[in-house]
């Protein structure tokens, strides 16, 4: 291994984003796609563009670290209503006192400060793969943390580009975690064209470690097939860095490393993990080169490589490193190039010091032969906890096996850490004196599975219920945290905002108009669903007494915010009558969609009722809340809770259960659909509108026949929500009626998959705006069709006229999704956010959405929520 042929010189450092506006009309995936990819370029990450070797205009940095005093003060100056510009003054003071309730955390113990989130626990989980944003990227679990992380530089056409980011843009025909087990291990495999990575990584806590341990990396660097360039196959070019999101100074190792053994990149300081020191070995010939750079925008640190890389290729003709640091550099870059194949292993030391006598024996366990024996053996130690959790002994075949692995690692790999303010969007008419429409929630972290690490590297409160059915079946005490995360951002009110966009990093992801979150926007409380489990699985003696134990501390504590949550909805998205619900925040006065969306329901596009208004009844919302009561009335119940509150629980639960009362709203007795209730006329379409004037067209909706209150009659994925919840007798003719649904390849059937919409529906597969595609209307989504395996598992169990029936559904569908899955992954290295019911069932939308499909593990293992109360 072979230093770099210059040394480091120093020099003075140089000046250094889906909850939109329910009133707005939200773009079509693709789009919105290329609006993030755009929000991004605007911001200095994402879709970069090749390295050109010509005139460089000066890197701008976005300079975004605001003070959290400051940060409360304006808060505070908000509650008194200094700050705010308003229309009406005597309605401004009430809106004012609403919006200051809006960034209040409820008056409750948190979560998280629970003693079994404390101690071994929460070092265990200091540090990990937390940031699913890019390739690979570690950090620990705490708001100013060290991170380090992986580049490289791909080739294609010819042309150098940047890899930092997950994007889909850069098509790597393959990245993803092959194995991970949510903390001390993961084994990840990237292909970019030739370039084949393995990238592994694992964390220990040993003698002499400091706070959360020691941890290791291994890049395996192999190339595949001819398809490199000439210049990659004579040099391949990785970076690794390491940056203090502190600011602190980050000292620059050894210049001249020797030609083998340990080489220190760097060493520093962490007020949680005293001194550490970074180092790298590799048995290969190596040059390297370094950058220092002071920053606070780690978000740009690709920025900082691509300018550094050009400035230095137009000075010298070199494509590295200028093997210079800026003064106080606090984030540190180094270039190591190689031949292929090569192998390097890069060790985190926690509590180190130069005098530490354990140094050389804690790099060497950590590196080398050591390692690889480790690898192997953690390897091991996680097929064979996934085949004991999972069980899935002659459930499947074994090209499937590795397959549901991927799906489980891909979805704990994908798990981050984030910490910042969500933005809070002002009642209309509204804004502060600089003009910004929002206020800042309080500063919060949030440990959280991700739906896609290339398109929706951030939180979600409806996924992640669907998330943590598959986690918790794997490790009860990440979930667990996971979950009260969550639950601590619940509000004065009962609100948790439903996309987290927390930090520089998570920002720079989402399109400005998607930053904004609605104080009177829900989303489905699927969070019920995972909760629901824990206490079902303690009735069925599923867990240890000592896990037992946790579980019924963790929902005690909970509960308090679980009816806060419950009761936010229960009064903010209830119906005109007694018993009915529907979900607020549609638009009624657009005239540019075909069927004003319902984002807050999660299933976004999928037709409500043309004319939305207060009369409206939703199913779907029904039965969520359905699952909310029965859940909290069984946390209640084990719990031997007997207050007032829980028997509100116990009546409301009959109430919604009334089997008459749902029918008598909601059920379509000719086809035995459930159907939302509303203001409704099948009699619209788009047209496109002349404005002569302005010189432009417009694609309008046009209103052909008066709207009437009636059922909306759209059969999909809403029709069957009281099927999937189990709240049909098993005995009942709406059963058949259902089944008959399911199984019909003219409504719903496909050899893929259920089809989120009917193929007789009117709004089957049209498009909303010009720019607006179909997306919950026709699409396979495995969600949804988790719920309903979930449904026909229990009927098939359940004494009644249909359950051979259900029993036989249950296993064609559970075939048909497990095949299409299985079969993209294996076709395309990748699983998908949904899945084409029109093209033989090939996925589409973002690739790598390791969230909720990832529930193909609990297919695959008939692993389902209890329908029972």
């Amino acid at each position: 291994m072979t230093g770099g042929s210059r040394g480091t010189t120093r020099r003075p450092s140089a000046a250094s984003r889906s909850g939109g506006d329910p009133s707005s009309s939200a773009p079509d995936p693709d789009a919105r796609r290329a609006a993030a990819a755009a929000a991004a370029r605007r911001s200095g990450r994402g879709d970069h563009g090749p390295l050109r070797f010509m005139t460089v205009s000066a890197r701008t940095l976005l300079l975004l670290g605001i003070a959290s005093v400051t940060l409360l003060s304006l808060a505070f100056l908000a509650y008194t209503g200094g700050w705010w510009q308003a229309e009406a003054e005597s309605e401004g003071a009430a809106a004012l006192r609403r919006m200051a309730r809006s960034v209040t955390p409820l008056d409750a113990p948190r979560m998280m400060d629970l003693p079994q989130f404390q101690g071994d626990h929460k070092e265990s989980l200091y540090w990990g793969t937390y940031r699913p944003n890019v390739y690979l990227g570690i950090r620990a679990r705490t708001p100013l943390s060290l991170i380090a992380g992986l580049m490289w530089i791909g080739v294609k056409n010819g042309q150098y580009f940047i890899r930092h980011v997950c994007q889909d843009s850069d098509e790597l025909s393959k990245y993803g975690w092959a194995d991970h087990n949510g903390r001390d291990y993961g084994r990840q495999e990237l292909t970019d064209h030739g370039l084949h990575l393995t990238t592994s990584f694992l964390k220990e806590k040993g003698d002499g470690s400091g706070y959360g341990g020691d941890w290791a990396v291994r890049l395996d660097a192999k190339n595949v097939g001819s398809s490199l360039s000439e210049a990659q196959e004579s040099t391949t070019h990785l970076f690794f860095y390491i940056a203090d999101e502190a600011g602190k100074l980050i000292t620059m190792g050894s210049h001249e490393p020797p030609s083998r053994g340990p080489v220190l990149l760097a060493s520093g300081s962490h007020e949680e993990i005293s001194d550490w020191e970074l180092y790298l070995r590799s048995e290969d010939n190596l040059e390297i080169h370094r950058a220092g750079f002071q920053t606070i925008s780690m978000h740009n640190l690709s920025d900082l490589v691509q300018h550094a890389l050009v400035t230095n290729a137009r000075q010298s003709g070199n494509l590295n490193l200028p093997d210079m640091t800026e003064d106080s550099s606090n984030a540190m870059i180094y270039q190591i190039s190689i031949k292929l194949p090569a192998k390097i292993d890069i060790v985190f030391l926690s509590g180190a010091g130069s005098k530490n006598p354990m140094t050389a024996e804690r790099i060497n366990r950590l590196t080398g032969p050591m390692l690889s024996t480790r690898l192997e053996s953690k390897q091991k130690e996680f097929e064979e906890r996934y085949d004991q959790i999972f069980n899935l002994n002659n459930k499947i075949v074994s090209k499937e096996l590795s397959v549901g692995r991927a799906a489980l690692s891909s979805l704990l790999g994908g798990i981050g850490y984030f910490y910042g303010q969500s933005k809070i969007a002002l009642p209309k008419g509204f804004s502060q004196k600089n003009g910004d429409k929002y206020i800042p929630y309080w500063p919060a972290a949030l440990y959280t599975a991700v739906p896609s690490r290339s398109f929706f590297p951030r939180g979600f409160l409806w996924d992640e219920g669907f998330h943590q059915l598959v986690i918790c079946r794997w490790d009860a005490h990440i979930s667990m945290d996971i979950i009260g995360h969550w639950l601590d951002l619940i509000n004065a009110d009962g609100w948790i905002p439903r996309e987290q966009i927390l930090g520089a990093e998570a920002l720079s992801k989402v399109p400005e108009e998607f930053v904004l979150q609605y104080p009177s926007n829900g989303n489905p409380p699927t969070l019920f669903l995972a909760l629901r489990d824990l206490a079902s699985g303690i009735h069925a003696h599923q867990f240890s007494d000592e896990e037992a134990q946790k579980i019924s501390t963790f929902l005690k504590r909970a509960y308090v915010r679980l009816n806060s949550w419950f009761q936010w909805f229960n009064s903010t998205q209830s119906g005109k009558y007694e018993g009915t619900f529907f979900w607020h925040g549609r638009d009624n006065v657009t005239t540019r969609e075909l069927n004003p969306k319902t984002l807050t329901s999660g299933l976004d596009d999928y037709p409500r009722a043309s004319h939305p208004n207060d009369e409206e009844r939703h199913v779907d919302l029904r039965c969520w809340m359905l699952l909310a009561t029965n859940c909290m009335r069984s946390i209640a119940g084990f719990l031997k809770m007997d207050s007032s509150l829980e028997k509100d629980y116990y009546k409301l639960s009959d109430q919604l259960s009334d089997f008459e009362t749902l029918n008598k709203m909601h059920l379509d007795d000719k086809t035995g659909a459930y159907f939302d209730y509303g203001n409704h006329t099948e009699k619209v379409r788009l047209r496109w509108y002349e404005d002569k004037e302005a010189m432009k067209r417009e694609l309008l909706r046009e209103t052909l026949e008066a709207p009437q209150l009636q059922l909306v009659p759209h059969v999909g994925y809403v029709s069957l929500f009281p099927f999937m919840m189990g709240a049909i007798p098993p005995e009942s003719w709406v059963l058949e009626k259902q089944l008959d649904l399911i199984s019909n390849s003219s409504v719903l059937w496909t050899d893929y998959g259920l089809r989120s919409l009917s193929r007789t529906s009117s709004m089957y597969m049209k498009r909303n705006t010009e720019h607006d595609a179909p997306y919950w209307r026709g699409a396979i989504w495995i969600n949804m069709n988790y719920m309903i395996l979930s449904g026909l598992h229990h009927y098939a169990h359940e004494d009644g006229p249909y359950s051979v029936r259900a029993g036989e559904l249950y296993d064609e569908l559970r075939s048909n999704l497990i095949r299409n899955i299985v079969g993209n992954y294996q076709e395309t290295g990748f699983f998908w956010e949904n899945y084409d019911q029109k093209n033989r069932g090939k996925g589409k939308g973002a690739r790598s959405f390791t969230g909720w499909t990832s529930l193909v593990v609990l297919i695959m293992a008939e692993s389902y929520p209890s329908l029972h109360r």
